[in-house]
């Protein structure tokens, strides 16, 4: 019913900035949380950010202060920026929606790879 589907990853240095995206599409319930989370190589996938309809955040202590999660409810999307990257942010970086009725991320998008080299 709920259709995501990231955009913008790829390779940078480390200490460089990338720019994720997420549009979603289908039957989206107006109060809701999007959420990006992060599988790396060897690792179990971990929440990165989540932010709700009415913009409240969470972030995982690894990235606080480095990266921003913002939402455009009009348009139904939801951005990562991603600064001052280190090599162990290198992951498939996956765009996750749910109502807040449910209490677990059940949409969930393709993935887009997040490579930071040293």
């Amino acid at each position: 019913q709920v259709q995501l589907v990231e955009s913008g990853g790829g390779l940078v240095q480390a200490g460089g900035s990338l720019r994720l995206s997420c549009a979603a599409s289908g039957n989206i319930f107006s109060r809701n949380s999007m959420a990006w989370y992060r599988q790396a190589p060897g690792k179990q996938r971990e929440l990165v950010a989540s932010i709700t309809s009415d913009d409240y955040t969470n972030y995982a202590d690894s990235v606080k202060g480095r990266f921003t999660i913002s939402r455009d409810n009009a348009k139904n999307t939801v951005s990562l920026q991603m600064n001052s990257l280190k090599p162990e942010d290198t992951a498939v970086y996956y765009c996750a929606f749910r109502p807040i009725y449910r209490a677990t991320y059940d949409y969930w998008g393709q993935g887009t790879q997040v490579t930071v080299s040293s």
